[in-house]
């Protein structure tokens, strides 16, 4: 490829990557009408007759039991519909970029969706799996373990159809139908006879790493009610949540749950939680003072409490909470360990 080239399809790739990342976070009803062309359109590209009939679900959860109620729905065309094209359309990109090529691209537009998007694929397929079954492990599960695995994942997919090319143009690409119902529509399962649609999230929140995340109501929510409650990636029930507003140091101890826990810490805000539990210091210098609160099951929480010797406009002075190791034994080794150093090496000339 010559520099032209190269520049022209960084230009490119940084478009077609914004423009999937866009369609992997919608949140608005399907496109009913092009999700269910495009299903056909997807069907007529792997040389298979269109299915008989395309129904329709709220969610992938009521999309799984809607699969498991069919009657004579045919063998599952997944691996023509959607492996193949994708390894074929793989392959001619790699040749055409080489090896080196190929991996700047794929850096450059699905490899910047991936993670996130995989982490809430995976998420979405854990609720179902809790919702349906619960810790059961027996044959339904196992079942709709299989369903899930499936599934063609409509908006989902947008990491890796953003790698190759799929205009909506005269000129027919082997990826076409998949990316039309990518862009109209959630999860989708092909069998011969019938196809089964998702409809796409009414609610997605998530923090600045990509993590599910909301404090006031579901992270993920679809239109018939499946719903993921999350607080920064980690699950949570969801009458948990409502009680995060009224939480008491009394609560936070009796919780049993370590990882619930560390939540209902990081809400209530561990300054807080030491003010209110009445913990003693461990340790003071001129540094600051060294703060701990032993927890059944769970590592303490140590913490140095340190004053901004920087004075705010008003004339006070701030306080800080630095969270750091159990192990820490002094104020000066716990502000030390902050700036990754030996507490015998810490001695800023001026304290901010």
């Amino acid at each position: 490829m010559t520099t032209m080239d190269m520049q022209e399809t960084a230009v490119t790739s940084d478009a077609s990557y914004h423009a999937w990342r866009a369609c992997a976070t919608r949140v608005a009803p399907a496109d009913r009408a092009a999700a269910e062309a495009g299903v056909r359109r997807a069907y007529r590209q792997a040389g298979l007759r269109e299915p008989e009939k395309v129904v329709w679900a709220g969610s992938p959860r009521e999309a799984v039991t809607l699969i498991r109620a069919l009657e004579e729905p045919g063998p599952s065309v997944r691996e023509a519909v959607r492996s193949a094209p994708w390894a074929g359309e793989r392959q001619r990109l790699h040749t055409e970029l080489g090896a080196a090529g190929w991996s700047a691209h794929w850096a450059a537009t699905g490899g910047r969706l991936w993670d996130s998007t995989q982490a809430l694929v995976n998420r979405i397929r854990t609720g179902v799996l809790a919702d349906l079954v619960g810790q059961e492990t027996g044959k339904a599960a196992a079942e709709i373990r299989l369903i899930l695995l499936d599934a063609v994942l409509g908006q989902h997919d947008a990491p890796w159809l953003a790698a190759f090319p799929t205009d909506d143009g005269p000129v027919e690409r082997p990826l076409d139908g998949l990316a039309a119902v990518s862009r109209s529509a959630g999860w989708w399962w092909p069998f011969a006879r019938v196809a089964v649609v998702s409809e796409r999230p009414v609610a997605l929140h998530r923090d600045e790493a990509g993590r599910l995340d909301h404090g006031d109501g579901p992270a993920l929510a679809y239109p018939d009610g499946f719903a993921l409650y999350a607080w920064r990636g980690m699950p949570v029930p969801a009458d948990f949540l409502a009680e995060l507003p009224t939480l008491t140091p009394e609560r936070i101890r009796a919780e049993e749950n370590a990882e619930l826990r560390r939540v209902m810490l990081e809400y209530y805000g561990y300054d807080r939680y030491l003010a209110d539990s009445g913990a003693r210091p461990v340790h003071r210098d001129e540094t600051g003072i060294l703060w701990r609160i032993d927890l059944d099951d769970d590592e303490p929480v140590v913490m140095v409490e340190v004053l901004n010797s920087t004075p705010e406009p008003d004339g006070t002075r701030r306080t800080y909470w630095l969270r750091v190791p159990p192990s820490t034994l002094t104020a000066r080794a716990g502000v030390a360990w902050t700036f990754g150093l030996h507490p015998d090496v810490y001695a800023p000339v001026r304290e901010t």
